[in-house]
This record gives structure tokens, C-alpha cells and sequence, in this order.
């Protein structure tokens, strides 16, 4: 053992490429605590070997290229799935292929560098450490300003464990966010490198989240008044037949008869409660606004429900834009009651950055909506709809002026493969009903369709790669947590605090160590 821990010193002590190399490795060793692997026993060991690296670093720049190089490792190996997106297009951008994550690391691993370098400018001890991991925290949260925006995989995300396990850990999530647990992930990643009372205060720091988590958990209970039964349509088309077009005609009859076959189970077990059936992301083989035959055809395939909610693209004629919409149908003749535009557009998917020099989105790209609005349809209680990528945004899925009952998220994540891009997407979705207390019902074309309750707890799922209908009756909302109260200025604040008392701690001691000098 004395003599692993002495290996695991000298990593830190490296300096040119040898120190690149084993922060990339720690980077993607750490990228291993995300979902679906959630092996969190690393995070100490790579969060920890970074911190040393710093400590040893010459200088501040020298740290920064720490933080970079970890940074590039992480985000690199735990964005592998965007490849799978490119292999669709592989007549086209082949070459991309291998340089879809490291490209996505190249932009994101500045924030990280800027966390190392500032850290590095601290003195040395805890006080530094403290300082680091709320600078980590502040960057990540940065995330968001980052083209669109690119907050995906926040370190607070590894504690969705599945089950019970996973429901505790991510409860105070309603407090301070998943920001504020990744705060939290950080202070105790670092714990081996504290002294004896560090480490005390974080084994109990971890006994309250546990305690407060498993309080929280079995203080609240589902109740179904309110909110309708869902039927979630999962046609499990392969993004290669979209592209093709040439099967349009086959994937509606596909969505009408899986649709006809989930509302007749709904009605039959709703017991009084509004049926409403949802479509994923784009499912739609055409533009639904302009198709007055196809509108009717799907309300009269969900003959018994109180709305059908579809995913299609938009073609705006007045300013000539492409939307990626969802429209709410009214039966008996497909009247639409609703449209919601997506706020927050993919970047490189849906929409092309200006600094690219060469193309890669389809077409023009599409055009933002204006931000995220709340439904209220007749005889249905109020919902908020949220398009696929936009539910990775903490803090802004909710019109915070117009609180929904439920949230619908429609998606199509077959662009990624069964891979690990699936489940951390439906991982965003279970703490985002966690953060606001709301449940969440999703549907994806290839899966994972799934429903949570206001707790984060699954109901129920349609797993990867499955054609079917997924049917669930919605609980009722959670009263407004916290978190969905004010939002990111909870772990904005706590992350100061936290970098203030660190560098502050770091201070004194160092001046009290000035003081101690003796005089000659």
C-alpha cells in the first residue's frame, strides 16, 4: 500500500508531457462517476491526483495546463456517444469522427484551466482546496453560457444511482440544485487530502445528506387528483430511415397504431382522469402545421383522450425560419390548442456556431423559440413542454412566473446509439423533477421513455431500442421546492461562500506561518 500511495505522489510531481498524459488518464478515469457506470469510488482518486498536481505545479500557469489536460480526459471520454451522431453522416464527415468529443473538450477544458490556474494563486492547504472545489463548481455551472449552452454531465449527476439508493442521494437537489451537489461531490472528493478534522466534517456532511435525503424520501407521497394519464409512444424509428425519407407513410401508420392501441388502454384504467397521449421529438414524418389530413387521423387514433401532444418541425413562412416545435391536438378534428417552439438549440446539431470554418448542420439550422411557457389545454392540468436537449438546463425548464403541474419532456436520442448518451439524458430528466418537485413524464422514439414522480422516483420505463406504448397515470405535483423557488442563486452563493472561506482560511494560516519565522 505505501507503495502504491508513492506511485500516486509522483504522478502528481510530473511536469511536461509525462503530468499531460496522467492528468488526461485522471480526467477520463473521473468521467467513469457519470451515469451509467456511476463508479463514484473514483472521483477521490482522480479529483485528488489533480489537486496535488496543482500543488506541485511551478506556477499558476503551470496548474492551469493541469486543469486543462484533466479537463480534455473528462469531457473527451465522457462525451464519446457524440460520435455515434457523426457516423450517421459518415459519407460526409468521416474525418470528424474521432474528433466529435475531443473537439466539444477543447472548448469546455478553458473553464476547468481558469478553476486550476486561480486555485493555484491560493496558499497551500485546505483552504486551497476548498477554493478549488468551488471554482470547479462556479466553471461547470458556466457551462450554460457557453454557445447555447453545454451543461451536460455536472459532476452532481453521479449520485443517480438506479433505485432507492439513487432516489436518497439526489433529494437535496430541492434545496440547492444539482449544482450544489456537485459542490458538495468536489469538497468530499477531496477529503483523503484534509486533515483529521476535514475528514471528520466530511463523513458528516455525507451522514446529513444521507439522513436528510432519506427524510425527505419518506416524508412526501404520490397522490393522483390532478394530473392526467399518459400514454408515451415510443416508435423506435432508426434515425437512418428519417434521413431517407422514404419510409414517411409506413412511420405514421407505425405512430397512429401504436397510438390507437396505448389510448384504449389509458381510458380503460384512467378512472375518470383526461387521457393524453404524447409523440416524441420530431416523430411527426413531415410538417403537422401545414398537413390537414394527417391532424385529424391522429386525434381519431386517439379517440378517448383529451389531447394528443406531437413533435414536428416547423417551417415559419413570415420570416422563413425552421423551428423544432411540439403541437397540441384537440380532438375530434386535430384543432392545434398549443405550440412550443425549442428554446435551447443543440449546438452543431440544430444550429451552426459562427467560428466553425466548414458546415455541419443540415440546411440553415434552426431558430430558437422564445423561452420555456406553461399549457394550459382544456380539462388538463397545466403543463410545461421542454424539447429534448433543453432539460439538461437546471434552473430553466420552468416558467417561473406560470408554475405547471407537470413537465413533458419529447426527445430523440437515436442519434447516439445504445450508448451512454441515452441514459445520462434521461438522468437530467429524473433532477430536473427532483429540482422542482414536478413530475416528468418522457418520451423518446428508441427509448428510454420513462416516468418520474416529484421525488426523482421512476414509475415506470420503456427501455432502449423497443417499439411500444408506455401508459402511466401522472401524481401530482410536489409543493415548489426551494431550489424551484430561486434557483441557481442558491449553489451561486454557496459556492462563494465556500471559495471565500476557503481562501480566507488559506490566508491566515499563511500569515500566521509568516509571523512564526524567527527574526535575524
Amino acid at each position: 500500500m505505501t507503495v502504491l500511495l508513492r506511485k500516486y505522489v509522483a504522478l502528481a510531481r510530473l511536469h511536461g508531457w509525462r503530468a499531460d498524459l496522467a492528468m488526461v488518464m485522471a480526467g477520463g478515469l473521473y468521467a467513469l462517476g457519470f451515469p451509467p457506470v456511476h463508479a463514484v469510488v473514483v472521483l477521490p482518486v482522480a479529483f485528488c491526483l489533480l489537486a496535488l498536481a496543482i500543488d506541485h505545479a511551478t506556477g499558476w500557469r503551470e496548474a492551469a495546463r493541469r486543469g486543462f489536460m484533466f479537463a480534455m480526459g473528462l469531457y473527451s471520454a465522457g462525451l464519446y456517444w457524440l460520435m455515434y451522431a457523426i457516423l450517421l453522416r459518415a459519407d460526409d464527415f468521416w474525418w470528424l469522427v474521432p474528433l466529435a468529443s475531443p473537439g466539444c473538450a477543447l472548448i469546455l477544458a478553458p473553464l476547468s484551466a481558469l478553476s486550476a490556474g486561480v486555485s493555484r494563486l491560493v496558499p497551500r492547504g485546505t483552504g486551497r482546496l476548498a477554493v478549488l472545489a468551488a471554482l470547479w463548481t462556479l466553471t461547470d455551472m458556466a457551462r450554460v453560457y457557453v454557445f447555447s449552452g453545454f451543461p451536460w454531465n455536472p459532476p452532481g449527476s453521479v449520485w443517480e444511482f438506479p433505485g432507492l439508493a439513487g432516489d436518497v442521494m439526489i433529494q437535496p437537489a430541492a434545496w440547492i440544485g444539482v449544482d450544489g451537489l456537485t459542490l458538495l461531490t468536489c469538497l468530499l472528493s477531496l477529503a483523503p487530502l484534509y486533515g483529521r478534522v476535514g475528514r471528520l466534517a466530511c463523513l458528516g456532511v455525507a451522514v446529513l445528506w444521507i439522513a436528510g435525503g432519506t427524510l425527505r424520501l419518506g416524508s412526501l407521497h404520490d397522490t393522483y387528483d390532478h394530473n392526467p394519464e399518459v400514454v408515451l409512444v415510443q416508435g423506435n424509428v432508426p434515425e437512418t430511415e428519417k434521413i431517407a425519407g422514404n419510409a414517411d407513410v409506413a412511420i405514421f401508420r407505425r405512430y397512429l397504431g401504436l397510438t390507437r392501441q396505448g389510448v384504449t388502454q389509458a381510458v380503460a384504467q384512467a378512472q375518470g382522469r383526461p387521457v393524453v397521449f404524447a409523440w416524441p421529438e420530431s416523430a411527426f414524418p413531415g410538417l403537422l402545421m401545414e398537413d390537414d389530413i394527417a391532424r385529424p387521423m391522429i386525434t381519431q387514433a386517439g379517440r378517448g383522450a383529451a389531447a394528443g401532444v406531437i413533435g414536428t418541425v416547423r417551417w415559419l413562412q413570415d420570416d422563413h425560419h425552421w423551428r423544432n416545435s411540439m403541437v397540441a391536438l384537440l380532438p375530434p378534428d386535430g384543432m392545434p390548442a398549443a405550440i412550443y417552439d425549442k428554446a435551447h438549440l443543440v449546438p452543431f446539431g440544430e444550429y451552426q456556431p459562427a467560428f466553425l470554418p466548414f458546415h455541419v448542420v443540415p440546411g440553415e439550422g434552426m431558430t430558437p423559440g422564445p423561452a420555456v411557457q406553461t399549457w394550459h389545454l382544456p380539462d388538463i392540468a397545466a403543463v410545461g413542454p421542454l424539447i429534448c436537449y433543453e432539460v439538461i438546463f437546471s434552473g430553466q425548464v420552468v416558467d417561473p412566473h406560470d408554475r405547471p403541474a407537470w413537465l413533458l419532456n419529447s426527445t430523440n436520442d437515436a442519434w447516439y446509439g445504445n450508448s451512454a448518451g441515452p441514459r445520462q439524458h434521461l438522468a437530467a430528466v429524473r433532477m430536473r423533477a427532483v429540482e422542482e418537485g414536478l413530475p416528468v413524464a418522457r418520451a423518446a422514439n428508441t427509448g428510454i421513455s420513462a416516468v418520474f414522480d416529484g421525488r426523482g422516483h421512476e414509475l415506470a420505463r420503456l427501455g432502449w431500442n423497443r417499439q411500444g406504448v408506455l401508459v402511466h397515470a401522472m401524481p401530482d405535483a410536489l409543493p415548489c421546492t426551494v431550489f424551484g423557488r430561486f434557483g441557481r442563486w442558491i449553489p451561486l452563493v454557496l459556492a462563494l461562500a465556500v471559495g471565500l472561506i476557503g481562501f480566507w482560511r488559506a490566508c491566515a494560516r499563511a500569515n500566521v506561518a509568516r509571523d512564526s519565522l524567527p527574526v535575524h
